[in-house]
């Protein structure tokens, strides 16, 4: 079964090159493109793909408030397009819903294997960069608001559970996870989907920045 993608981005080359990028793909299809933020939302509802490509800076409606409206209506999963890296866009781009981000001088072979990964469910963002990212995020977060997600909500999880969820948000991949644990990978992904459906998570970043608000895991903690 193909991976259903829509392009999103104001730049008609930029979209028609990833496009061309993508439909070169045997596993992956290109339904739609889109100009700006209006189109690529419309252009979900009408063709539920499995991955979004998103740039941050569109016009009428932007990237994130884009990004918001479809990780609130839908399960399709949003990668950030931007053309700056680690800045204020991408931690508000991850609290929207997106499954990471890529900057726009991605190499080729980057961009299909994140499209991959993020269709399958992962985190596009490397571990330990995702445990930096959300660390930071859970900082600034806490210092805006002064609330604390209760700890009281992990109470839904088992206690292997609750572990691999600290191991996950320590920077762990699921081998590393599954070694510290004693246990498969195959256990381990069981533990990560089991989490993410109790704690009505879409993915791993999420479920970082969730062990962190909840005191779970400490910023700067090993």
């Amino acid at each position: 079964m193909s991976i259903r993608v829509v392009v999103a981005d104001d730049q008609e080359l930029v979209r028609s090159g990833f496009s061309m990028i993508l439909e070169a793909q045997q596993d992956i299809e290109v339904v739609a493109e889109a100009g700006d933020g209006f189109q690529a939302v419309a252009a979900v509802r009408e063709h539920a793909p499995d991955v979004l490509l998103l740039d941050i800076r569109m016009p009428r409606m932007d990237g994130l408030e884009a990004a918001r409206v479809v990780c609130a209506e839908s399960g399709c999963k949003v990668v950030m397009l931007t053309t700056f890296d680690l800045d204020e866009y991408v931690y508000e781009a991850l609290y929207a819903g997106a499954s990471g981000f890529l900057l726009k001088d991605v190499r080729r072979d980057d961009l299909v294997h994140a499209v991959r990964v993020v269709a399958a469910g992962d985190s596009l963002l490397a571990p330990t960069v995702t445990r930096r990212l959300v660390a930071d995020i859970v900082r600034r977060r806490l210092a805006e608001t002064a609330v604390e997600v209760p700890p009281q909500r992990l109470d839904v999880l088992t206690a292997r559970e609750e572990e691999t969820l600290r191991l996950l948000a320590r920077g762990l991949s699921n081998a590393e996870i599954a070694k510290t644990l004693f246990v498969s990978e195959h256990t381990v992904k069981t533990h990560v989907s089991n989490m993410l459906s109790k704690l009505g998570l879409r993915d791993r970043v999420q479920a970082v920045i969730c062990a962190y608000e909840t005191g779970l895991v400490t910023p700067g903690s090993s």
